[in-house]
């Protein structure tokens, strides 16, 4: 997925800060719909489905706090920002859902050893449809945004929201078939299906979060364009050493360009500027650190990551 966006980090900001109110909102209905209709059918399934979407709300409200964390701009001990507090709010998620799945799935084990019928099985279905209705419009909102931010956190949350949709239709089949096919043993076979599906949820947002937090470069698609972008203007060739990393809703990328070393260190200054500008149009939320190279009289540099050791072929894109 490109991170490409014409979005300003105030806009990325204000986008994200109210689809996770919503996301706060929808766990809190479902809460409180699940929880009441759990008391008096006794479903399994739907116990499941309410532990779930009880860790959910927890799950949202720390995204709800990181996102507005992540925007703030960087100061004296954070120079690089705070965007990795969205990739830390990802984290908790898929802890929290690894804990859903645990409980889920030892409640679905006893019921299946011990089966309990239901009551009120009309309501229990009622509230799984609603719930159903109401998830999928929070996906909805939330891959809208995300198509405009690639928020880490916003993605993580709605990852798990799209197993909540699929748990909840396995739960609301559970339910139906034990009520209404006498199948009892459907129920507590429904919740185990949820507890897989949260397992499986949980490892994708921990791989993603784990990305961002390990400093994983962009997507190939991205440096070409950024490339691109830089080379535009014919004196500057040769791009290497390219560096990416996403933070939050902040993209962090430095390079070495040649450049004639014929030129005033007043005319490279102005080509590094233009080439930056270039680049801001289509990252605007991007830090951009260019180190420019006599070109055909550099020296090698040295450090920590010196250039022998990350090449242009270990950056796997093309120097041109």
């Amino acid at each position: 997925m490109t991170r490409a966006s014409s979005l300003t980090t105030a806009e990325t900001a204000k986008l994200t800060r109210r689809v996770t109110l919503l996301s706060v909102t929808v766990a809190l209905v479902l809460v409180s719909l699940k929880a009441a209709a759990w008391l008096v059918s006794g479903s399994v399934a739907l116990l499941a489905s309410m532990a779930d979407s009880g860790l959910d709300l927890v799950a949202s409200l720390v995204t709800y706090f990181a996102v507005r964390y992540a925007a703030a701009p960087p100061d004296e001990e954070h120079r690089f920002g705070h965007g990795k507090a969205e990739a830390f709010a990802s984290l908790v998620q898929a802890g929290l859902v690894f804990a859903s799945a645990a409980l889920i799935g030892q409640e679905a084990v006893r019921s299946l050893i011990e089966p309990q019928p239901l009551a009120q099985e009309g309501l229990a279905v009622a509230v799984m449809i609603v719930s159903l209705v109401l998830t999928g419009g929070l996906i909805a909102a939330q891959s809208w945004v995300l198509r405009r931010t690639a928020s880490i956190a916003v993605a993580g949350d709605r990852a798990h929201y799209a197993t909540d949709l699929a748990s909840n239709t396995v739960a609301l089949l559970g339910i139906a078939g034990a009520a209404w096919l006498g199948l009892g043993h459907v129920d507590a076979l429904a919740a185990l299906v949820i507890s897989a599906l949260l397992l499986w949820g949980a490892v994708s947002v921990f791989r993603d979060a784990a990305g961002q937090l390990m400093d994983h470069e962009l997507p190939l698609a991205d440096r070409e364009a950024i490339i691109a972008l830089v080379t535009a203007d014919p004196r500057l060739t040769d791009v290497h050493q390219l560096r990416t990393r996403a933070s939050g809703p902040y993209i962090h990328m430095q390079m070495h360009v040649d450049l004639d070393p014929k030129l005033s260190l007043e005319d490279a200054h102005s080509v590094l500027v233009a080439a930056e500008k270039r680049v801001l149009e289509a990252y605007p939320r991007a830090d951009i650190l260019m180190h420019p190279d006599p070109r055909g009289a550099a020296e090698p540099h040295g450090g920590a990551f010196a250039e022998i050791s990350l090449g242009k072929r270990a950056l796997n894109v093309d120097p041109r």
